[in-house]
């Protein structure tokens, strides 16, 4: 699992994806090269600037969860594309839901 998914208009993550979170961190700890890029995305509500800093403050949130279970900061890289990556395009909350979330892409092994 890959993705970690945020409530409207929140930057928390969510008690179902801590041990996710805790699965990565643990392959960044017993991999000192590898490095990952955490994309924040949001759903289309909001202005484009806020979405982005919103974005950036979920990558953020999972580069905080990550370092706290032992990676690097150095091993991690926020990008925030705010609105303009949905994977839905639908205009309902089931699609919103899916839109609102941080993916993890590592980057070098």
């Amino acid at each position: 699992q890959r993705v970690v998914y945020f409530d409207f208009d929140k930057s928390e993550i969510k008690p179902e994806f801590q041990q996710i979170v805790a699965c990565h961190a643990k392959y960044l700890r017993d991999r000192p090269m590898a490095r990952m890029t955490l994309e924040g995305n949001t759903d289309e509500r909001g202005t484009r600037e806020y979405n982005l800093a919103l974005g950036e403050r979920r990558g953020n949130a999972v580069t905080s969860a990550l370092q706290a279970d032992g990676a690097q900061a150095s091993q991690m890289n926020v990008v925030s594309y705010g609105e303009e990556r949905p994977t839905c395009r639908e205009h309902n909350e089931d699609c919103w839901s899916k839109n609102r979330r941080v993916e993890i892409v590592y980057t070098a092994k």
